[in-house]
């Protein structure tokens, strides 16, 4: 791997070559593009991918052109500048696109095949083990099964006479079928080989043709789980498999956490003369003006994350060079929403994810109200309002995080947005809901506009979390008893219960 190929060494990944994945059943002219751009380690033009697409046998150069230009290229990992496409390699999209072609291994490995079970079967000739029969319903018990057959079982394993409440807390605790109840023999006809005597208990006559019969229904069963079982994974390895991927979730969770974030706010942003930083995880903010704007270059070198609308032009306007830091775009997710059949669209801006998520009425000011303050020189309001930008930018943000969306109202539409920023293994809103209920603790929320900056939590309140029958989603209900919309909450926190 070359020592400037900054996309392959953020992946993790092998410098590839085109001609090693053109012939792969996933590939198409986009992925090619992702190859090409991972082979190269640097931005290309189409013209450039193209010509590489012919030195490596995929297609003449002119056809290559064609296809590139007609799979849609500017769409995540890859981002364009001008006729200049790169690659986004912390965008997740671009590890996906490694492992369709083979650069990265899987997550979660394969696991292995559920060794054969070779164990002799019960014989007809005497009672089945009480492991032979939990063998039998490890799957559950057969929908055919009938309550008088299941009680045999039970019956016939243990080889003595049971109270009814035994056999049915043995068959509630390995089978989970409600066909079974205490006043099941009351049901059953005359000759039934169980019979209920003086003192209650049900007996049974182990020389009747249906206990024989019970026994090979059993044999077949055993037979069918086993069969069953060698065509899947072995449980204990996907649990193992399973709590492995957990904890490299959280582990990458924690590792996010602790990268240092700001959030960049630009006047205007194809040519800054004003940015002010705001710093995540101490709600600090600077400005910088004029000549000043040098200074913010120099701290931006001292965070990992860097986020903001259109962050890669803004960043290319102040000759800053990202190297391996992670750039979230806080720019719509989405350019517009289709409202009706007749084809018409509302156009989705910042400032409208802004008021829908936030509920800032008006989270920017006007350009010409900003060039306005520059040309009287009153610096001062200048640097209040663009401060007040640039938290409303930040309150966005900070939505975002904590819901893995962001919120899209006008009229009748309440829809939410992915927010791109926002990597999935990052817990959010939900997830910190679940830890709550699994805890029996409270949450302490922020809810409805954005929190105030001197005191985020000024507005708190303390909330519990409830679940639905039939395992319906989680949700939040305040002390007096009423539901609270999750999509209201700006800040969410664990509390430790009274």
């Amino acid at each position: 791997m070359s020592v400037a190929n900054l996309y392959c060494e953020s992946l993790g990944i092998r410098q590839p070559r085109l001609e090693e994945v053109k012939d792969q059943p996933e590939a198409n002219t986009y992925g090619f593009l992702i190859v090409a751009l991972l082979e190269r380690g640097a931005p290309m033009t189409l013209v450039e991918a193209a010509r590489r697409f012919e030195e490596a046998g995929i297609a003449p150069a002119s056809r290559a052109l064609e296809s590139l230009q007609r799979c849609k290229p500017g769409r995540p990992p890859i981002y364009r500048d001008g006729d200049i496409y790169a690659l986004d390699p912390h965008n997740e999209e671009a590890g996906r696109w490694a492992f369709r072609f083979g650069l990265r291994p899987p997550k979660v490995a394969a696991q292995p095949i559920a060794v054969p079970d070779l164990r002799p079967l019960p014989p007809l000739d005497r009672p089945p083990a009480i492991a032979e029969l939990r063998e039998a319903w490890r799957e559950g018990i057969p929908a055919n099964w009938s309550a008088q057959r299941i009680a045999i079982c039970v019956l016939d394993a243990h080889a003595k006479p049971m109270a009814a409440g035994e056999v049915l807390n043995f068959v509630q605790a390995n089978g989970q079928t409600n066909r079974l109840s205490t006043d099941s023999a009351e049901r059953w006809r005359e000759g039934s080989p169980i019979r209920v005597r003086d003192d209650g208990l049900w007996e049974l006559d182990a020389d009747h043709d249906a206990v024989r019969a019970a026994r090979q229904a059993i044999r077949v069963r055993i037979v069918q789980v086993r069969r069953w079982a060698q065509t899947r994974p072995d449980r204990s390895a996907i649990e193992a498999a399973r709590k492995r991927f957990e904890q490299e979730r959280e582990a990458n969770a924690r590792r996010l956490a602790a990268m240092r974030r700001v959030v960049v706010y630009a006047f205007p942003p194809n040519n800054p003369e004003a940015i002010v930083l705001v710093d995540v995880a101490r709600r600090e903010v600077a400005t910088f003006v004029g000549d000043e704007i040098g200074e913010a270059k120099e701290r931006l070198a001292g965070y990992d994350i860097i986020a903001a609308v259109d962050v890669r032009p803004l960043l290319w306007a102040l000759r800053f060079d990202p190297g391996h830091r992670r750039l979230a775009d806080l720019g719509p997710p989405q350019k517009t929403r289709q409202l009706n059949r007749r084809g018409r669209t509302l156009k989705i801006t910042t400032s409208l994810l802004v008021q829908s998520s936030c509920r800032i009425s008006r989270p920017f000011a006007a350009e010409e109200i900003l060039r306005q303050y520059l040309r009287d020189g009153d610096y001062a309001k200048f640097r209040r309002r663009i401060e007040a930008d640039a938290k409303s930018l930040f309150a966005l943000y900070q939505y975002g995080c904590l819901h893995g969306t962001v919120r899209l109202r006008w009229g009748f539409l309440d829809e939410r947005l992915p927010a791109p920023w926002v990597h999935s293994d990052e817990p959010v809103l939900y997830t910190l809901m679940r830890r709550a209920h699994d805890l029996g603790s409270p949450l302490e929320i922020v809810a409805g506009s954005a929190p105030g900056w001197t005191d985020p939590w000024s507005r708190a309140q303390r909330v519990f979390i409830q679940q639905g029958e039939a395992g319906w989603p989680l949700w939040l209900v305040d002390e007096g008893g009423y539901a609270i919309n999750k999509h209201d909450v700006q800040l969410a926190r664990l509390v430790a219960s009274d």
